[in-house]
């Protein structure tokens, strides 16, 4: 049903059409500046041609003011009767009907004019020539500042700004400077990869195999080949080929796919970076990972109660546990690990392996006080099924989780290489999922990855780093949907009437 603004701006329309006036032309508008250059090099009376949308509109008799927005900023606009014209109409009329009665604020439009400054020492246009370029026929939510600073009709539900982002783009200044920031820091961490001489490649989305992780995908079905085809959940198992295939060093911004639950820092779709580097340990990794983070940590701060002075701390998972529970799980059978887990009320069922009750105690009493940087280390080998065995420490594994602000942003392994450990690996987890330990997630064996693997894979160091909290982090967000552009929103609810 429309509302009451909708069918006004739809009967303007129509008269812009009477008027000859397309409300949405085709021909090209020629920009000649931006607002934030405009701004940045103020020139007296100079000749500008901009386009954008108009955010605000006041008419004042003879005279009216607004303001336009382009993707660098805003600026104020002065129309004149006696000065301002188009192209269908002459003076009088272009200033009494054009503009006074069939622009909106939302319509995105084009001016043509001069520089100048206000009394009040505002750069201004002075508007000679105005343009429709696309008419709004839904108004914009119009935020109001009373005189006790006080701000009204914000556009500021949670939910309306996921699921309308383009509004939210368009309103709240901020949300844009958070997707500029996104960019620009995938772009220096290629660019330190690339310095490093590591491949930037692309593997499958669509796999026949959902490997790499055990997560629970999303399935569909190729009709040519007529086989079921599964959305990645991890890129790990066909970077690791690559590295057989004789690479040195390959990398991928991956888009994962996992078909699980939701909460503030998970979406069903996510970005991962994947780095493989042979010859390489997990020692080796925790030092470039030191590297990397502080270079894009020293472009990107803002928050500076976390300390990013390296070398970062790096303590043992089971340690960590122990410095936060008082619990020693270092010799624990599953049943006593069970025990734990009811003293500390942390969740636990008969279904649950080892590495399942141990990941839930620390995520739940250990994870929240690493604010620094810091190296949770050597993970109990149930835990880690891709990982090498410790070289020196018994029933670990060479792997390390990077914690920041309470949170995981980064997990990496010395790779396991050995094919007759890994498949055997592989079917300890699947007889775990099958025991009802992750019983909501799959896992099948790629046996095209073990082959590749009997042709031998170099010591390699594998790292996965999520970007989208690593981005929250740099841009001081707690929720994953506040840097994604378009999260997962469940359907609008159709209103029958």
């Amino acid at each position: 049903m429309l509302s009451e603004q909708q069918i006004i701006r739809i009967k303007k329309i129509d008269q812009l059409k009477s008027l000859g006036i397309n409300p949405y032309p085709s021909e090209e508008y020629i920009v000649n500046d931006t607002i934030f250059n405009i701004k940045k090099i103020f020139t007296e009376k100079k000749t500008i041609s901009i386009a954008g949308r108009l955010m605000r509109f006041r008419i004042l008799g003879k005279a009216s003011f607004g303001e336009i927005k382009d993707h660098t900023g805003c600026i104020q606009i002065y129309f004149s009767k006696d000065h301002l014209s188009s192209d269908k109409m002459g003076k009088e009329d272009t200033y009494n009907i054009f503009l006074k009665k069939l622009i909106d604020i939302g319509d995105i439009i084009g001016v043509k004019g001069f520089l100048f400054k206000t009394k009040m020492d505002e750069i201004t246009v002075h508007v000679d020539k105005l343009t429709l370029l696309s008419k709004s026929i839904r108004p914009l939510p119009q935020v109001k500042i009373d005189k006790n600073k006080k701000i009204h009709d914000a556009f500021s539900n949670t939910e309306q700004r996921y699921r309308m982002r383009y509004v939210d783009l368009i309103v709240n200044d901020h949300v844009k400077d958070i997707f500029f920031k996104r960019t620009r820091i995938i772009q220096n961490i290629r660019n330190f990869l690339d310095e490093k001489g590591y491949l930037e490649v692309d593997t499958p989305v669509l796999q026949s195999i959902p490997g790499g992780a055990i997560a629970r995908p999303f399935e569909t079905y190729h009709n040519t080949l007529g086989i079921p085809l599964y959305l990645r959940i991890a890129n790990e198992l066909y970077l690791k080929r690559l590295i057989i295939g004789g690479f040195h060093g390959v990398y991928e911004f991956s888009r994962n796919f996992r078909n699980e639950g939701m909460d503030r820092i998970h979406n069903p779709e996510f970005t991962v970076l994947e780095l493989y580097v042979a010859y390489k340990d997990y020692y080796w990794m925790m030092n470039f990972t030191e590297k990397l983070m502080k270079y894009i940590w020293n472009k990107f701060k803002k928050n500076n109660h976390i300390s990013f002075k390296t070398p970062f701390p790096r303590i043992s998972i089971l340690d960590s546990i122990k410095k936060y529970t008082g619990f020693d799980l270092q010799e624990m059978e599953k049943e006593e690990l069970r025990i734990v887990c009811k003293k500390l009320h942390i969740e636990e069922n008969v279904k649950m392996s080892k590495s399942k009750l141990i990941d839930n105690i620390f995520e739940e009493k250990c994870e929240k006080n690493y604010i620094n940087p810091t190296f949770i280390i050597d993970f109990p080998i149930e835990m880690s099924p891709l990982t090498k065995k410790h070289r020196c420490k018994k029933n670990l594994s060479e792997r390390f989780e990077l914690i920041i602000n309470g949170q995981e942003i980064a997990n990496a392994y010395s790779e396991l290489n050995d094919p007759i450990d890994q498949m055997y690996r592989f079917r300890e987890q699947i007889k775990s999922i099958k025991n009802g330990d992750k019983k909501d997630e799959s896992m099948s064996i790629d046996k095209d990855f073990i082959r590749a693997l009997e042709f031998g894979m170099p010591p390699t160091a594998g790292i996965g780093i999520g970007i989208d909290r690593l981005v929250m982090l740099l841009t001081q967000n707690n929720s994953i949907q506040e840097v994604l552009l378009f999260p997962q929103m469940r359907p609008e609810k159709v209103i029958k009437k």
